[in-house]
């Protein structure tokens, strides 16, 4: 049973993995074996040979990572760790194997929905961006005759043709008709084991059940004994509050950011009393909690930070504990200015499908979710007059309902689902 490090994706966090973490728990995986840690800086930079402020390069998130996995290994006393890699977090775990040194100190690694070919293969476009299978870093990382690591048990997990960012047309990337020079296996691994989930797009075949059963099966030796999740009876739940800068989300701590979690209706999103259940003013490590919850109750939590909007989030019950409950604010968008209340109903772990999925905000079709396709967006906003009233989001089988706050009150609402 080797300690597993999960890596995120660009501009994403630790946060994303909590599902994965819990299967893990459930299938009898100890908690301090497992680790999500936020990278810092995890937007990539526009050419990988240039810096920007508060974006990262390649060999900054391969030391970022070999640091962690160094951390790791003293603090579990284990010779080596597994690694399962979303998205960009393939490129850091593929470098770090391969140029970094990590081969020496990695059993398994899964690479889910990576795009190991690259996003495009261009001379034109963005000729030194690392998703470009044509600049240099994907150029070295590609050489040979395979993709192979001495010594590593590797495994890519993709999607069959729902993977926004491995089509041959480029749509998807806002070239629509223009060809990308990649195919529908460009998140592929040539010469490992590859499994492709049917129909899964770019963040489901990280974060969905059937995802975590191939990545269990293939380091375990074994299939998962369940996909669900077995919940606990007294959950404890804690988190980062973490912020952006010129509108990048860094991943670093804020502190002085005050949170406050109130229990709500389920069916109503209204508050249970006045008083929130919990209230904290974050220090600089941006900890916010931690939180003794309960995994029957439906939470609003509140967050308060310099410079941003007051922003709500309606979540529905945590099963288990959890020190990944992170939380970032969320800014208006263009459009807003004139609204009474807006509100944002937002699937992290995956993407609405139009054909495959159904959503709803407010009892109609979700607004900005392309009709038909390759599933792409993870958000969907709306704006309200200004009474407050109940609004209602839907993904597939599940209903978060959300009281609608003012916005000239410097105040947003997100629906987040956790599926």
């Amino acid at each position: 049973m080797p300690p597993l490090i999960f890596v995120h994706g660009n501009g994403d966090s630790g946060a994303l993995w909590i599902n994965n973490l819990w299967r893990f728990e459930t299938n009898g995986w100890r908690r301090n074996l497992l680790f999500a840690p936020d990278l810092p800086y995890p937007e990539a930079l526009r050419d990988d040979a240039k810096s920007e402020p508060f974006r990262s390069s390649t060999a900054e998130q391969m030391a970022a990572l070999a640091r962690i996995v160094d951390d790791t290994r003293k603090w579990t006393r284990r010779p080596k760790v597994a690694l399962i890699a979303s998205s960009r977090g393939g490129n850091t775990v593929r470098n770090y194997l391969k140029n970094g040194g990590g081969a020496a100190h990695v059993s398994h690694a899964v690479l889910c929905g990576v795009p190991n070919r690259g996003i495009w293969i261009s001379d034109q476009l963005l000729p030194g961006n690392e998703f470009n299978g044509a600049a240099p870093f994907l150029r070295q990382l590609n050489a040979g005759a395979d993709d192979l690591i001495p010594g590593v048990e590797l495994m890519a997990i993709r999607s069959d043709k729902a993977d926004k960012y491995a089509q041959p047309d480029g749509r998807y990337i806002g070239a629509p008709g223009k060809p990308t020079g990649v195919g529908f296996d460009a998140a592929a691994l040539r010469g490992a084991r590859n499994v492709f989930l049917e129909g899964l797009d770019h963040r489901e075949v990280a974060f969905h059940k059937l995802a975590f059963a191939a990545m269990y099966e293939f380091i375990a030796g074994k299939p998962p004994a369940t996909l669900f999740i077995a919940q606990e009876p007294n959950p404890v739940l804690n988190g980062r509050v973490t912020g952006q800068a010129d509108g990048v989300y860094t991943n670093l701590p804020v502190a002085n950011a005050d949170v406050e979690i109130h229990e709500v209706d389920p069916r109503s999103g209204e508050r249970r009393g006045s008083a929130p259940v919990h209230r904290r003013t974050t220090s600089p490590d941006g900890w916010w909690g931690p939180f003794a919850a309960r995994p029957d109750v439906t939470y609003e939590f509140v967050l308060r930070m310099a410079g941003e909007p007051v922003t709500h989030i309606y979540r529905p019950p945590f099963l288990r504990s959890s020190d990944l409950v992170h939380l970032r604010p969320v800014a208006f968008a263009k459009g807003d200015e004139t609204a009474g209340a807006v509100v944002t109903m937002s699937r992290p772990r995956g993407y609405f499908g139009p054909g495959r999925d159904k959503y709803q905000l407010d009892g109609k079709s979700a607004p900005g979710i392309a009709p038909d396709g390759v599933p792409t967006s993870s958000t969907a906003r709306q704006t309200f007059d200004a009474q407050p009233r109940t609004v209602l989001a839907t993904f597939n089988n599940e209903t978060i309902a959300v009281r609608t706050w003012p916005a000239r009150e410097n105040r947003i609402v997100v629906a987040e689902f956790l599926n």
